[in-house]
């Protein structure tokens, strides 16, 4: 289904006005309507941040973009609270924004593309705090393409590790 919005997105918003989305994710934003966090490249290399708003008429879904802002302007994000189950996280540009993302993995790609892009079109320290930093890099075993895929595999592997332990007779 998100690969369907991704392309609708793609072909709708993104690639009229020359750019190439790389990443949305689903926001939380108010009961009536449906928003979406996205990133993406211009032609000129530059990568922006955007939310979008999504609304049907008829049966023609519409895309609107609402804010945008420049990764290069992003100093900051702060995923709350690393060691919880938590999908808010906060931007900082000049001002802070506050966003409740679909879910905590879904707050984890979009800081993950986020870091990838700042690493092939920037170069700059973005910090990321309050995440657990080994979801977030690409270096590491646990965040290769699979992405998604192989942090449910850790967490697995951990639950099943904690499973055992409580199993075993206490000497």
């Amino acid at each position: 289904m998100s690969s369907l919005v991704k392309e609708d997105l793609q072909k709708k918003l993104f690639q009229p006005l020359g750019q190439s989305l790389r990443e949305f994710i689903e926001i939380e934003c108010s009961a009536h309507d449906r928003f979406y966090l996205c990133a993406a490249v211009t032609k000129g290399g530059e990568v922006e941040i955007s939310t979008v708003k999504h609304f049907r008429t008829d049966l023609d879904e519409k895309y609107e973009m609402a804010e945008k802002w420049f990764l290069k302007d992003l100093e900051m994000i702060d995923g709350k609270e690393a060691d919880t189950d938590n999908p808010c996280f906060d931007m900082h540009f000049e001002k802070v924004y506050s966003w409740e993302a679909y879910s905590c993995a879904s707050k984890y790609a979009f800081a993950r593309t986020l870091n990838k892009l700042n690493y092939m079109y920037l170069k700059k320290d973005l910090k990321i705090v309050n995440f657990d930093i080994t979801y977030i890099n690409d270096d590491s075993l646990w965040s290769s393409n699979n992405g998604d895929c192989l942090v449910l595999m850790k967490i697995c592997f951990y639950a099943s590790n904690l499973l055992c332990l409580s199993l075993c007779p206490m000497p």
